[in-house]
């Protein structure tokens, strides 16, 4: 199960729309798909596909406020994909060290 909730934030994240709504929720913080509409050269029809993806991948949340619906990160996926990059990349730094080891030159 951990594999297919990372697997979902790669593929969610392989987008370069869905990382510049990341973006730009990172540094404005909550927004409604209007809003991020104004700050990315897409459709708000377009964000709202993309938020889905975001959300289906666990790493935006929505709240709604009266008529609004305003988006915002959910840092804990990104954090889990992160940790499994540095748990991978430290097995593979061990495995490289074993070889240059076994075969130095």
């Amino acid at each position: 199960m951990r594999d297919e909730k990372i697997g979902a934030v790669f593929s969610a994240l392989g987008d370069p729309t869905r990382r510049q709504v990341v973006e730009v929720l990172a540094s404005e913080g909550e927004m409604t798909a209007t809003e991020l509409a104004s700050q990315i050269p897409v459709t708000r029809q377009a964000i709202a596909k993309h938020l889905s993806t975001l959300s289906d991948a666990g790493l935006v949340a929505s709240e709604t406020h009266g008529r609004e619906v305003r988006y915002h990160l959910t840092p804990a996926p990104m954090r889990q994909a992160v940790a499994w990059m540095a748990e991978t990349g430290a097995e593979w730094d061990e495995r490289l060290a074993r070889l240059r080891a076994r075969f130095p030159g």
